[in-house]
Order: structure tokens, then sequence, then C-alpha cells
């Protein structure tokens, strides 16, 4: 879900570890600054720390769930501090992490957002933490589940391949709005062998239907401009297309600003994962159609609330979490969706989704619970 930002020398500066308390807040490491996995200067403290796959907006939300769960569980009176680690859009900055956690004593607790599903040197890296007793989980991207689920007991995010249903539902429903019966579409992403990305797209091929094909799955590796040469590409290659699907989050302003600098808006519905700022800024213009947002912030709370919840053993909240652990799937805790259309007029309608899943917003009823937690994204 992120562009590629260029990392100023090989070092990574860690920004203040702080407790739970108001005062203190969560230290981040962000590119180009420090070491990855620099100690933390709280003497006695053990740290949680989050990687991410890459940087963007849509985590600054999920920092802001960490602030909120570190003061809500208590984690200053339990000796626990925690982090936000920035990875730079690779894997091997993802596994240059993990081995550097691995090193560091103070570490009891590891949540990464897995940036290829089917990675076997993060996985490996991920396994080794837990050998050493480093509580480890997936958050927003997990492993490859047919076959290295084992390299963590749990994942906190969206449950994607319904999310993508969500998605190919909403889209169908523009489609048949405009009157169309056919043509093409295609979807864009970040890295198309990704959990999400690939768990979102096949949920929205399923929903879509049979009556619109699927032209291509192009992948931008993170790259902000190749996501909007994609974008161009795709329209100039495929003459038949009727919606433009983005899977990432920048992949929707990638998208809103090719239609609308080329004039080309009226021919293509716009359906987009997540609400970057610039995204909600192109929704309101009339460039996006309907945007599947998740909930970082959420996953940020849930995070926290899990590590500490496993480094103490707690299986009060442990079950609380997961009633089905051990049957199939019951190693997911979901943290919802919402359906975010530009207005009432909007041909895409609450009834189309299952309230226990879906939450239906207007574009000024979402932009309100932002302003609520002081966020800009989601």
């Amino acid at each position: 879900m992120i562009p590629r930002r260029l990392v100023v020398g090989l070092a990574l500066s860690a920004v203040l570890v702080a407790g739970c308390s108001r005062a203190n807040k969560p230290a981040e490491v962000r590119p180009g600054t420090a070491q990855p996995g620099a100690p933390g200067p709280s003497a006695g403290a053990k740290r949680l720390v989050f990687i991410t796959n890459g940087d963007d907006p849509f985590w600054d939300a999920l920092l802001s769930g960490l602030k909120e769960g570190e003061k809500r569980f208590g984690c200053a009176a339990a000796g626990l501090t925690v982090s936000r680690d920035v990875n730079n859009a690779s894997a091997e900055g993802q596994i240059e992490r993990l081995r550097q956690y691995a090193t560091q004593d103070d570490i009891a607790g590891i949540a990464i957002s897995v940036i290829q599903a089917d990675n076997q040197s993060i996985v490996e890296e991920m396994r080794k933490l837990q050998a050493k007793g480093v509580k480890v989980i997936t958050v927003d991207g997990d492993v490859n589940r047919g076959t290295f689920r084992d390299a963590r007991p749990y994942y906190i995010g969206t449950d994607n391949i319904v999310g993508g249903r969500v998605l190919g539902t909403a889209t169908k429903a523009l489609l048949e709005a405009k009157g169309a019966k056919d043509g093409g579409y295609v979807q864009f992403a970040g890295f198309t062998d990704n959990d999400n990305a690939r768990s979102r797209m096949n949920g929205v091929k399923e929903a879509i239907g049979p009556a619109f094909a699927e032209r291509d799955r192009m992948a931008d590796e993170m790259d902000l401009p190749r996501a909007r040469d994609n974008v161009r590409n795709a329209t100039q290659n495929h003459k038949d297309l009727v919606a433009l699907v983005g899977i990432w989050a920048y992949n929707a302003p990638a998208i809103a600003d090719v239609v609308s600098e080329s004039g080309s808006r009226d021919r293509y519905v716009v359906g987009t994962f997540d609400a970057q700022d610039l995204a909600i800024g192109h929704m309101g213009k009339g460039n996006i159609d309907v945007m599947v947002v998740q909930n970082p912030f959420e996953m940020g709370v849930q995070t926290v609330r899990l590590l500490k919840a496993m480094v103490e053993d707690d299986k009060a909240v442990l079950g609380e979490m997961f009633p089905r652990a051990g049957s199939p799937d019951g190693d997911i805790f979901t943290t919802g969706l919402r359906v975010v259309v530009p207005d009432t007029t909007s041909p895409v309608k609450r009834d189309l989704f299952d309230p226990k899943v879906v939450e239906f917003m207007t574009l000024p009823e979402f932009q309100a619970w932002l302003e609520q937690y002081n966020l800009t994204s989601s």
C-alpha cells in the first residue's frame, strides 16, 4: 500500500520509546535516520514493535491506534513499551529488521505486515523469533496461510477476501447503474503475490461476476510514478475497460489523478480500497465512486491488546479475541470494513451489504468519524 521512498544511508534512528501514559508516546523508527532495531532508552522495559511494509498515511492511522492501545491496556504498569518501525518497502528491509530484533534481549513481541506472503526468508526469521520466545503476529498482511501458518499464531486485520467481495459488489452495482452489461476492468496493487492484495483481487473478481472480464492485475512495487503509469498503460492497452480498481491505498489517488488529467473520468467506474487523505479529496471532487475502507486505527489498538496478552499469557483475553481458536480460521481477528460513497445519490446502497460485516457511510459521515479521532486518513 505504500509508495517507494528513498532511504538515505543504511541507518534508521530510533525515536523516543516510551510507556503508555498520556505524556509518553510510542516510539517510531523512520527511514533514513538510524539502525533498525536500535534499543530504546527505557531501562528494564520490554518492547513491542510493529514493522510496517512501507511508508504511507495508512500507517499513521495505525500509529494512533498503537498510542491508544498503550494507554488503554496499561502497558507502562506492565513494563512494556510500544514502537513502530517503518520499513523501506522491500522484503529485504523486513528481513533485516527481523534479524536485528532477534539479537536484542528487550524484544517481547513483534507485529508485522508481511510484504510478500510467500517469502521464505521472512517466514524463517519469524520462526526464529518465536523459537527465541518472542511473540510474533501478523497484522494487515499475512503469510501464505496454506504454507506458512505456523510462522505466527494469530492474524489481525481485514478479512481480505470478504473485503474484495464487498468492493466487487459495489463496483458491479455502479456498472449496472450506468447501463454497462459487459466490458473489462483492471486491478492495481503494489505486489500481486502479497496476501492481502491477492485475496482482495480474488474477491473482486468473484463478486463482480463473469459478465465483466478481468483484463489484468498490475503490480507497481510500491512506486507511485509507476502506479500512475500502470493506469495510463491499462487505459491505452485495453480499450474496452469500464472499471478501474485500486487495491492499495495509494492506488486510489493514482487512478483518480490519471482519469482526471486525461478527461476520461466519465468512461470508468472507479472503486478503491482505503481512504488516504488524497483519495478523500478526490472523492469529494467526484473522481472516486466508492471506497472500501479498513480500520488501521483499530488494528493498532488490537495489536497492543493481543501482544500484551500473549506476553502475559492472559488466557481470558486470548479466549475473548479468538473464541474459535483451533477451528478453521479461528486464528483470525477481523477489524471491520466501511463502505464510503460520495453522498446519498450513489447507486451503491446500504442494503447491498451485511450490516454485521460492513458499516455504510456517506463521505461527510466518514469525515466526521475521522475528525473524532483526529485522523486524516484510514
